[in-house]
């Protein structure tokens, strides 16, 4: 399988070149995609003088910072245009460990449509996060199970590897969301849809070097968006219901 890695950057000109060098030497044969939204601290040009020193670099430059989710989109439109069979999710500031990364594509091999990268599954962990980052992700995960009738232990997970069909049976176009809810919304997408979803244990570290993203609009741009859903769900499991009922009692 060809592989394409998308690594959205914001200010992450610290940590992006042992990350990709990590990455290299964890899968040679994957493709990088530095996905930058106009880093004030040079990440571009930076990610620039990597890939004029190594074919399997490319760089995306996106005229401002738009969130997680327009990056990722970006990238993967490039990605499905140049015919690429996987397309990873990872982060640039060391939180996923390339060296995890060949589980997530023999997850691939062995016949999943969707591998994520999970911290709440037997075998995964997280490193250095206090204990309210603990009770946030969980919390979140364990919402979106509920509001959606979902199984999946962490929904929110960014390392994420979909074969080239899954996203383009996702009706990209219309995705809208951006953060945490970005990575439920593809998820729901993939499910709905029937796609096989593996969840791979994976070590999350938070990040050494550089300042989080997280802010508290992605926080409630998610409880907002998958209540919505799940609110939406339940009414069509209903309607479906009464309509089932309906026509047994016609048959009867």
């Amino acid at each position: 399988m060809s592989v394409l890695v998308i690594i959205p950057t914001y200010n992450e000109s610290g940590s992006l070149p042992g990350i990709v060098q990590r990455l290299r030497s964890a899968v040679p044969d994957a493709h990088v995609l530095v996905a930058d939204d106009n880093s004030p601290d040079g990440t571009g040009a930076l990610a620039d003088e990597m890939a004029a020193a190594d074919d399997h670099i490319a760089v995306l430059h996106r005229p401002g910072k738009a969130g997680l989710g327009a990056a990722y989109l970006a990238g993967f439109a490039w990605g499905l245009s140049r015919g690429y069979d996987v397309l990873v999710e990872m982060d640039a500031d060391g939180s996923h460990r390339p060296e995890d990364l060949p589980r997530l594509l023999s997850a691939l091999d062995a016949g999943a449509d969707v591998a994520l990268g999970s911290r709440w599954v037997p075998g995964g962990s997280v490193v250095n996060w206090p204990t309210s980052r603990k009770v946030l992700s969980r919390g979140g995960s364990l919402y979106t199970r509920i509001a959606l009738g979902i199984p999946t232990r962490d929904a929110t997970g960014g390392f994420r590897a979909y074969r080239a069909d899954v996203l383009r049976a996702l009706e990209l176009d219309t995705v809208t969301s951006n953060g945490y809810c970005f990575q439920i919304d593809l998820l729901w997408r993939a499910l709905q849809r029937g796609f096989t979803v593996v969840e791979v244990p994976i070590t999350f570290v938070e990040r050494e070097i550089g300042s989080s993203k997280m802010h508290r609009g992605i926080v409630i741009e998610a409880l907002t968006k998958v209540g919505e859903w799940g609110a939406i769900e339940r009414t069509r499991q209903l309607r479906t219901g009464g309509r089932r009922l309906r026509q047994r009692w016609a048959r009867a």
